[in-house]
């Protein structure tokens, strides 16, 4: 799923967990606002599209696809597309954006996915693995459904907003919870996401089988509407980070 994230919230108490996250009850207005957004449209979706290259004939799994911006892109490039997503009311809108030919499924990447050994050479998890409290599982399904070589792309929130100079009294090194009020059409939603400093990142994505063949952080798109950026440096706009694995 993507995000909008202001830099705000703090480790959250375990009673917000169990209502969080809950994007079937702000579907339709999450979508709507994700498809001209400064971080969604003009950041992470350029960014990522960018480091998955020419996709022309590639079988490319879209992992927690939402709504279906990314899906729809990939497959313009000629990717050969399967998307699954956890919520039910973001796969109607995908399937409406993307026709009943589409593959999508009702899946929960914190199980075993429906798919066979190696029935990708891409998979896409786009602002999907911050939402998971431990990666190992999840990192597990995804390099078993990659062809040896294959290659996951995955944008995470950036470390430093885990850091305690923006988030006073954290710790930097811990893997915590945390909390976010989101609103999307008058309705506050609490989003719920899990920190892990860049050590740990490695670490879960090595001990999955990935080789990193890339890590980036990278600017607004060129074609950024100047309305959109806020009034600071671009080159403080460092929300997510992103990696290139290669399966082993």
């Amino acid at each position: 799923m993507e995000r909008v994230p202001p830099v705000t919230g703090s480790p959250a108490e375990p009673a917000v967990q169990a209502a969080a996250n809950d994007y079937d009850s702000f579907a339709e207005a999450y979508s709507a606002e994700n498809e001209a957004s400064l971080f969604n449209a003009y950041y992470e979706r350029p960014a990522t599209l960018a480091l998955a290259g020419d996709v022309a004939g590639r079988r490319v799994l879209d992992a927690g696809c939402g709504s279906g911006p990314l899906f729809a892109a990939l497959r313009d490039r000629g990717a050969i597309v399967t998307g699954f997503d956890t919520s039910a009311k973001m796969l109607e809108i995908a399937r409406r954006r993307l026709g009943d030919d589409a593959d999508l499924r009702v899946a929960d990447l914190g199980r075993p996915l429906p798919f066979p050994d190696g029935a990708f050479d891409d998979v896409i998890a786009s602002l999907v693995l911050h939402y998971l409290q431990d990666w190992s599982a999840p990192l597990a399904e995804l390099r078993r459904v990659l062809r040896p070589g294959g290659r996951l792309i995955a944008s995470v929130d950036h470390p430093v907003q885990g850091h305690p100079l923006l988030r006073p009294g954290t710790d930097y090194f811990a893997t915590y919870g945390r909390t976010e009020e989101w609103t999307f059409g008058g309705q506050s939603v609490p989003m719920r996401f899990w920190h892990r400093p860049l050590p740990a990142m490695i670490s879960a994505f090595t001990k999955a089988g990935f080789r990193i063949a890339a890590i980036d952080e990278p600017l607004p798109a060129p074609d950024t509407p100047r309305e959109l950026l806020p009034d600071f440096r671009e080159a403080d706009i460092l929300c997510f980070i992103f990696f290139v694995l290669e399966a082993g």
